[in-house]
């Protein structure tokens, strides 16, 4: 059984935002609502300062607590390990968010434009995949994994920072790195077994 899930890794990220970018433009979601984040990290002191980046996105947890939380039953995980939601089950109660430990889900107030002139031709299409009032999430670009591709954010990254595969398959490409990499899931002490995992 395929268990879908990707790798970061942080040495490679310059934190320049495209896979943000890419999971917005896919998703079309409105003003300041992201499913994918790249979060900075400042260490040090003048003149000795690090800048990191985290990006940071749904974790496909194998226990997701937004599933387990939501009393109208919007997320749900696939046999795949992917875990998925159905806007139209939504009524804003919000439970998800205070239940997930990663701050990956986001709530659409109002779906509103860019531009002061109105909705653009391509924000037209966009306004048929957000629903005001209702939870959002990245789902691994699902519809672009069953046509044998990868997600948005993993085919943008211009550095090559994200890898997306099977982690049951200990021969595919994550599986590999995430064990000679000694890679790590966040907040694993919470139970949850992520499917997204960090490469210091």
């Amino acid at each position: 059984m395929i268990r879908w899930g990707m790798t970061i890794d942080l040495k490679r990220c310059i934190g320049c935002q495209s896979c943000s970018m890419a999971c917005k433009m896919k998703n079309g979601t409105p003003p300041g609502i992201f499913y994918r984040k790249v979060m900075e990290k400042v260490t040090g002191k003048y003149p000795t300062v690090r800048r990191s980046y985290i990006p940071i996105s749904c974790m496909h947890c194998s226990d997701p607590p937004c599933a387990r939380n939501c009393p109208t039953g919007v997320f749900y995980k696939r046999e795949d390990g992917i875990v998925m939601y159905d806007s139209s089950k939504c009524y804003g109660a919000k439970v998800c968010r205070m239940a997930c430990p990663y701050d990956a889900i986001s709530f659409i107030d109002k779906v509103e434009s860019y531009y002061p002139g109105g909705f653009t031709p391509i924000e037209k299409i966009w306004d048929n995949q957000s629903r005001e009032g209702t939870a959002g999430k990245c789902d691994f670009c699902a519809d672009r994994i069953a046509e044998g591709l990868k997600p948005s954010c993993v085919k943008t990254c211009p550095t090559d920072a994200l890898k997306f595969g099977d982690l049951n398959d200990v021969n595919s490409e994550v599986s590999r790195l995430i064990l000679t990499r000694d890679g790590y899931q966040l907040h694993a002490d919470l139970g949850t077994n992520p499917s997204v995992y960090y490469l210091p």
